[in-house]
């Protein structure tokens, strides 16, 4: 199979040239445009979270050799979450080479979130099938780069430290209210209130209702720690 001339720049992107080109192939197929032919990229997203978490375990196990698994385990989290490969993704224009159908081309699929965490797993489960896991752990580690050294010290998401606040001083858990939803469908903006049950409250805007609730969680942490 020969790759096209986007697949191959993003071979250099990633820093991995495929010997088995069918893999990256399948590895940027969405479900909404595979077929009986064309296999979508599901199954090797499956696959690349269990190898980007063995990746990562032990990446902070030779970071911080004194930390406990309870100090551990928030980091990893940080880590491996869909926020942060979609993060990374978006670093290396994974969405310009996603094969998308046309539902999910119309309504913005190549900037959705949690489908660019899954296609940047699919990758990663591509490379380990192609070249190995040792391969698969250098792509790894580039691409995650600082964020492995400088992950936080306490990386629970937002939402649940300020549950753990607020229930340490025995509130009730934060309430979540949207307070509106503006833009097109293909790139809708929520603002979402947290509140607690003294009255304190904050608001954030972001493109979807997780991000923009973790942000009012962080905002509202920031007032009253």
């Amino acid at each position: 199979m020969r790759l096209s001339a986007e697949l191959k720049a993003f071979q250099q992107r990633i820093g991995h040239r495929f010997s088995e080109p069918s893999l990256l192939v399948r590895a940027v197929t969405h479900s909404s445009v595979a077929s009986p032919t064309r296999a979508d990229n599901q199954r090797l997203e499956f696959l690349g979270d269990r190898v980007l978490g063995l990746v990562m375990a032990e990446a902070l196990l030779g970071e911080d050799t004194d930390a406990t698994e309870g100090q551990l385990a928030p980091r990893f989290n940080a880590l491996v979450r869909k926020e942060t490969c979609a993060d990374v993704a978006r670093e290396i224009a994974l969405g310009d080479v996603l094969r998308l159908g046309r539902s999910e081309m119309v309504s913005g699929g190549r900037r959705k979130q949690a489908l660019l965490g899954d296609a940047m797993e699919a990758v990663i489960a591509a490379v380990y099938r192609d070249a190995g896991f040792e391969s698969a752990r250098d792509m790894i580690l580039r691409l995650w780069g600082k964020r492995i050294g400088q992950v936080e010290v306490d990386a629970r998401d937002a939402k649940t430290a300020l549950q753990e606040w607020a229930q340490a001083r025995g509130m009730q858990p934060p309430r979540y209210i949207e307070v509106s939803r503006t833009g097109p469908d293909h790139a809708p903006v929520f603002t979402i209130a947290a509140q607690l049950d003294t009255g304190a409250g904050a608001e954030a805007s972001a493109g979807s209702k997780r991000q923009a609730e973790q942000a009012a969680a962080q905002a509202l942490l920031a007032q009253v720690e």
